[in-house]
Formats: C-alpha cells, sequence, structure tokens
C-alpha cells in the first residue's frame, strides 16, 4: 500500500510540474517586430521585419526590404526584397541566443544605365538600363538577445544564391546577403 501511494504522489508531483513548465512557455510573448539599422544608416534601406515565435527553440518571419538609394557607381543594386525564413535556436533562454536561420528571398535588381565614349570624349552607344526580378535561398547564423522589458538586439549575417540569371556582371546577380543588427520589441 505505501508503494502505491508513494508511486501516486510522484506521478502527481511529476504532472503538477510538467503542467507549470507548459503554463509558462504559454505565458512568453511571442511577437516581435525589428528594424534593422545597419541597413537603415549604411545603405538606405528600410529593412523591417515581424517574427512569430513558436516555441521556446524555434521561430518563423518575414521581412521586407525596400531602398532608397539609386547609386549610379554600381552596376546593379538591389532596389527590394521580400524574405520569408524560419530560425532554431540553441540556447535554455526562451527563443533568444545562437540561432540558424534557412530563408528564400524574393529580390529586384536594377541594372545602371551606361554611356560608352571613344578616345575623345563622344559617346559611341548607350546601355539601356533594365530591371530584373529573382528568387534566392540561403542560410543565416545569428544571436539574438532580449531585456525582461522586451526590448531585443540582434546579430546576424546569411548568404544566398539567386535561382535565376538576369544580368552578366558576375556575383551582383547571383548572391545576395543578408545581415545587420535589428533593433526591435517583444509582444
Amino acid at each position: 500500500m505505501k508503494k502505491l501511494t508513494l508511486f501516486i504522489l510522484l506521478i502527481s508531483v511529476s504532472i503538477s510540474s510538467f503542467s507549470q513548465e507548459t503554463a509558462i512557455e504559454t505565458e512568453q510573448k511571442k511577437h516581435e517586430v525589428k528594424i534593422n539599422s545597419i541597413s537603415l544608416i549604411g545603405f538606405s534601406w528600410l529593412d523591417i521585419s515581424y517574427e512569430y515565435l513558436i516555441n521556446n527553440e524555434s521561430s518563423f518571419g518575414i521581412a521586407g526590404l525596400i531602398s532608397f538609394n539609386n547609386d549610379e557607381s554600381l552596376d546593379t543594386y538591389k532596389t527590394y526584397s521580400i524574405t520569408p525564413y524560419y530560425r532554431r535556436y540553441f540556447s535554455k533562454k526562451y527563443a533568444q541566443g545562437f540561432f540558424i536561420e534557412g530563408f528564400g528571398m524574393l529580390n529586384g535588381y536594377k541594372e545602371n544605365k551606361y554611356l560608352y565614349y571613344d578616345y575623345i570624349g563622344l559617346p559611341l552607344s548607350q546601355h539601356p538600363r533594365k530591371t530584373a526580378t529573382n528568387f534566392a535561398l540561403g542560410v543565416t547564423a545569428g544571436a539574438k538577445f532580449v531585456s525582461p522589458n522586451g526590448f531585443v538586439v540582434e546579430f546576424y549575417f546569411g548568404i544566398g544564391r539567386n535561382l535565376f540569371r538576369n544580368f552578366d556582371y558576375g556575383l551582383n546577380d547571383r548572391i545576395v546577403g543578408r545581415g545587420g543588427v535589428s533593433l526591435g520589441y517583444r509582444f
């Protein structure tokens, strides 16, 4: 009888602790909104992202980037991107610490218009401006830190490859980058 009572007591304690653990997990904040400060300051790109926290180890999100930069010195430059992603966290804390991310990126590029001149400076021909849309797949690694009040700082860097060839300017139209320092809020 004592063994049965002890067994029932152990089962009830373990069920109670498990239910408290899941109650704490469900009380966690599940949404984040962030802005990439490096893109905004360094490249005149507005890069905003939303992330939904599935559980303490994973999340999915979407990032949108639009360029305000019309740099004539670049052969090609990114004008926009829409990037859905999935992240896996490797920390004991709830959806923070070191992470690995897989992403897809729908991106648009613009090719600058060039004038070709002869040896005395007279224009010979014009290369018209082109635009293109592409889709890339890639991976990202980074780290996220969250304050008790919900302030979020994350550092990340990733690389991907466009699946289609649109221009013939080497790596500018084949490789895409994803990275920065994002600041945001978890709610």
